[in-house]
């Protein structure tokens, strides 16, 4: 293999680092906390996290009851992107079945997939994704959808959806309780995680042409021999990310069951439907029942005097606008009506970072050798947190697999001229259907004990 000045840099970084270097993650979200686990198992000694709020986070897209695990790949077979999308899969599927972190916390009750339009049908159906040759099954009637649980749940008539069905390889995942897992076994190996204004950061240290730690809102300032940022949506205000992320929000919303209706939706199989929206069974603790809403995603835009370029700012609120429970409300009546005029009992938005095909980006940076990025989660992150953190890792001690290496690159020049309003194949409902500014929303929900 031909070396190139990366190459060279990466190696020559690599080669000073030892257990004892100093490592500093900004950020202790799903990929920040995934690589501190992953460090502190290969033996770091001095690992330091911060973060601006308590683990886990509310900002964080992490910090849910479930998350869908489907890890297949849509790319074609034999191609670069589909190999990696395999091996982080396989990674990450040994990883909820075998590791004592993460055991018992996937819960494989396959999936249900569909679309409703003559386009979102067409883009489900592309590729090599769904086929009967690969345990899916064809839905085309109401009844088809409704033999798929148990009687009483798939109550609508589901009006123009085709889709397909699987019972093994996918399910979900508890969100929330992995990335508490996480935390709690990476404290154990002796990281530290520090939260409040002590771990908000404002800045990096600029050294010697070299990024040496964070300047913090209280106390005096983090240094470090490597600096990893994790930071999800918030990347971009503590470092230039040369517009490679765009901060972009997604909407939820719980509704209360009774014992008697969270156990009838026990183990039912994950519901996606690409321009509705999906669901998954009802938390065990307070049996409510996650439904969300599909659409392209929500930036909150901010420009700046004279700068002609979109800033979009995550913020945390536990509340979503009105229009997104209505959306939340069409998907019940199309497929679980008895339920779509009951009231909320929860609802949020949570934050994910976007690049400009979606790609993660986990890099050392071009010309900070001691920065090592690990963002871009790009809406599909949350379900590699047993795996992503070794990536990381690997990155940092220059032992990166050639092809992630090069899918995950520092690339800005894919970033040139961003067409910010980009769908990036992703749908939602007639109206919603591309992405939606948090600066125009009117009117948002009032739902008692959420703000």
């Amino acid at each position: 293999m031909q070396l190139t000045d990366r190459t060279i840099l990466s190696s020559a970084t690599a080669s000073n680092l030892t257990k004892n270097s100093s490592i500093l993650i900004i950020g202790a979200g799903t990929w920040g906390s995934s690589t501190a686990l992953h460090l502190a198992r290969r033996g770091y000694k001095s690992i330091t996290v911060l973060d601006p709020y308590p683990s886990p986070s509310p900002i964080s897209a992490g910090n849910d009851i479930n998350k869908i695990l489907e890890l297949s790949s849509s790319a074609p077979r034999g191609s670069h992107e589909r190999y990696v999308g395999d091996k982080l899969a396989e990674d990450a599927i040994r990883g909820w079945k075998e590791d004592p972190v993460y055991k018992g916390l996937y819960h494989e009750t396959g999936a249900v997939t569909a679309a409703t339009s003559e386009r979102g049908r067409a883009a489900l159906n592309e590729g090599d994704g769904y086929s009967e040759a690969d345990g899916w099954r064809p839905l085309r009637t109401k009844e088809d959808f409704q033999k798929t649980m148990p009687e009483g749940v798939l109550t609508g008539d589901f009006p123009g959806w085709q889709g397909w069905t699987k019972k093994d390889g996918c399910g979900w995942v508890e969100a929330r309780n992995a990335v508490i897992s996480t935390i709690a076994e990476a404290r154990k190996l002796g990281v530290t995680f520090v939260s409040g204004e002590r771990g908000q950061v404002l800045s990096m240290i600029y050294e010697a042409g070299d990024v040496k730690g964070a300047v913090v809102v209280q106390g005096p300032a983090f240094r470090a021999d490597r600096v990893i940022l994790c930071a999800g949506a918030n990347a971009a205000r503590v470092f230039n990310m040369q517009d490679q992320l765009r901060p972009t929000a997604w909407t939820l919303a719980h509704i209360k069951m009774t014992p008697e209706e969270a156990k009838l939706y026990r183990n039912l199989p994950v519901l996606f439907n690409i321009e509705r929206g999906f669901f998954m069974e009802p938390d065990s603790d307070k049996h409510e029942l996650k439904i969300c809403d599909e659409h392209p995603g929500y930036c909150n835009w901010e420009t700046n005097p004279g700068d002609p370029k979109h800033v979009s700012v995550p913020f945390a609120y536990h509340q979503i606008p009105v229009e997104a429970e209505q959306r939340v409300r069409q998907f019940l009546k199309e497929t679980m009506p008895h339920l779509a005029d009951r009231p909320l009992s929860h609802a949020r938005i949570c934050w994910c970072a976007d690049t400009p095909n979606r790609a993660f980006l986990i890099s050392r940076h071009p010309s900070y050798p001691s920065l090592i990025l690990g963002v871009g989660g790009s809406g599909h992150g949350f379900s590699y947190i047993p795996a992503v953190g070794g990536v990381i890792a690997d990155c940092l001690e220059g032992q990166m697999d050639p092809q992630m290496q090069n899918l995950f690159r520092w690339r800005p020049e894919t970033a040139v001229d961003r067409d910010w309003t980009d769908l990036q194949s992703r749908f939602g409902p007639d109206g919603s259907n591309h992405v939606m500014d948090l600066q125009t929303v009117k009117e948002w929900t009032a739902i008692p004990g959420d703000s």
